[in-house]
């Protein structure tokens, strides 16, 4: 029981560790871009231009390393837990939960598997996130 509650605090903990660091991420991300110049720029950006193509893959490339980072976390936690006592073990098994892919759990010890489940919710939860705030960038950018 004490190892399950174990579990728990840190997975809960993490949580919000990483809906932090997602949040402010984003929250700085978009304010880059909502600056009075910024914002003009992007509204006289042809989408398919190099300066569009560039603006894209800056929010995506921004984005990718919010999670790379989130995903290196939990790697962490897996190391220092004792969870997964392998570097590459350990962040292929967070990367497969972070994303949902979720191939199977036998990379973690059976006393830390329910960490492994919430990264795999916290997952859909940030990757949705990004998701939407991707397309509301996206938006912003003026067709013609």
């Amino acid at each position: 029981m004490a190892q399950l509650f174990a579990q728990f605090i840190i997975a809960a903990a993490m949580v919000v560790l990483c809906v932090a660091i997602h949040g402010f991420g984003l929250f700085g991300l978009n304010r880059a871009v909502r600056t009075e110049a910024a914002i003009e720029r992007i509204q006289r950006i042809d989408p398919l231009s190099p300066r569009g193509v560039f603006f894209t893959l800056t929010i995506v490339i921004a984005m990718l390393a919010l999670h790379g980072l989130e995903i290196w976390l939990f790697t962490l936690v897996y190391l220092v837990t004792g969870a997964i006592n392998n570097l590459e073990a350990a962040l292929y098994f967070s990367t497969i939960s972070y994303s949902t892919v979720g191939y199977n759990d036998t990379h973690v010890v059976s006393d830390w598997r329910l960490l492994g489940a919430f990264e795999s919710i916290l997952g859909v939860f940030l990757l949705g996130w990004s998701t939407a705030f991707f397309f509301k960038m996206l938006g912003r950018i003026d067709p013609h």
